[in-house]
């Protein structure tokens, strides 16, 4: 018989808690951007990330006037960008501390940002067909099942908007991760995909992880990842992939690690 001594876990407020003692660290998606850079966003000099690297050239130009959606995209960042751009921007995320990023720079510099706190898994707070472009940047790895993260975005879009998301290419999750290997320049199979700290690591790994409020992460492949879009009704209409800049994994040397998609709903 299973145990029923041990707790369940709850992912969602365990992940929030871990992210609000990132921003309160001001990790490095925690940091807001300056108003210098809000201004030049105001005349027309900006740019927002999926990815490290620039989007390309033909995902997102002119965004005046567009409803957009940040989503799980809080920390000052990406949001107050697209408003000083003149898009009227919604940032929904789970932490607090990170929102508290956003609200600070549209204070800051008279910004108008609608932010809500909620799990990126239910959009219940926001109606059917009401933006034009949802910005998702890399972050669904914090909860366990997406395929609910793509329908609800296929909900909140109007025909013919647009998803522009990022995720971690799953081979990330595979390896061993100590560092001995790294050391010795291996790269150890250790773990399959779909993975889970809840499922692939051992009890003392993961209660350690919990103790030192790490997040918890899903390394999901690509059938939720792209497949579960095409599920959710969107037709995949860009794809690239990106490099990690200051490699954190061995397998980072060595391939890009980073995908982003852009799909769009039908007519």
């Amino acid at each position: 018989m299973p145990d029923t001594s041990v707790e369940p876990i709850d992912v969602f407020n365990h992940n929030r808690a871990a992210w609000d003692r990132q921003a309160a660290q001001q990790c490095e998606w925690s940091l807001p951007v300056s108003a210098e850079e809000v201004a030049a966003a105001r005349n027309g000099d900006w740019q927002v990330r999926l990815t490290p690297g620039a989007l390309p050239a033909d995902w997102l130009d002119s965004v005046r006037g567009l409803r957009i959606l940040c989503l799980a995209s809080g920390g000052g960042q990406q949001a107050p960008i697209l408003a000083a751009a003149g898009a009227k921007v919604t940032v929904f995320d789970a932490s607090e501390l990170q929102l508290r990023q956003d609200s600070m720079v549209a204070r800051r510099d008279g910004l108008e940002l609608n932010v809500i706190q909620g799990d990126m898994r239910d959009l219940s707070a926001l109606a059917d067909a009401s933006f034009d472009l949802v910005f998702h940047p890399i972050s669904n790895l914090y909860v366990p099942d997406i395929r609910p993260v793509w329908r609800e975005c296929f909900r909140v879009l109007r025909s013919g908007g647009t998803l522009l998301s990022s995720f971690y290419n799953p081979v990330v999750f595979v390896g061993d991760r100590d560092p001995s290997y790294a050391e010795q320049g291996l790269i150890r199979p250790c773990f399959s995909v779909p993975y889970s700290d809840l499922e692939h690591l051992d009890a003392q790994a993961l209660a350690g992880k919990r103790q030192r409020g790490e997040a918890l992460v899903f390394g999901h492949g690509l059938d939720a990842q792209i497949g579960g879009q095409l599920e959710a009704g969107f037709v995949l209409t860009g794809f690239y992939e990106d490099r990690q800049p200051r490699p954190r994994f061995l397998i980072d040397r060595y391939l890009p690690t980073f995908l982003a998609t852009r799909a769009r709903k039908p007519q």
